[in-house]
């Protein structure tokens, strides 16, 4: 399954590529997140819970980061399994400069397996693009309270 999604941050892409990939930041950003922890070769051990629609259980999984070109490029691994499934995911992250701040542009490739396959690809990439959603709301809102702390 092929997912695209955008989302315009109101600050510098040079703030954006800091924060997006700040610990605190991700921890308040991923919905249900129940632990973060990073690990010795870089990438974050993860558990969240997820009750949105026909996909409801608790994921235990790992997302690394990977080829960096700051501040416009990432990649993003994500592998994760739960009750509902496994997902195995590979996100292209792209940040771009616009009038007044920064585009994040998020196109992800997608394999679930499990009840999360049976649901099919339709009810999937809404979940999908409703979580994203969720994640890049609550990055902005975070991003915003700690660039107005300094």
């Amino acid at each position: 399954m092929q997912l695209s999604y955008t989302h315009t941050f109101s600050l510098p892409r040079e703030i954006v590529w800091k924060l997006i990939q700040n610990e605190d930041v991700l921890k308040t950003a991923i919905p249900g997140c129940k632990s973060f922890s990073r690990m010795d070769d870089g990438s974050y051990d993860v558990e969240m819970g997820l009750s949105v629609g026909p996909v409801k259980g608790v994921f235990t999984g790992q997302v690394q980061m990977t080829d960096q070109e700051e501040p416009s490029y990432y990649c993003l691994k994500v592998k994760g399994k739960g009750l509902p499934g496994e997902v195995d995911a590979v996100a292209h992250m792209h940040l771009d400069e616009t009038e007044n701040g920064a585009a994040v542009t998020c196109r992800m490739e997608v394999v679930v397996t499990g009840v999360l396959a049976s649901v099919g690809q339709r009810v999937m990439g809404g979940v999908a693009k409703l979580v994203l959603g969720q994640f890049f709301k609550s990055a902005d809102t975070e991003m915003r309270k700690l660039t107005s702390q300094v």
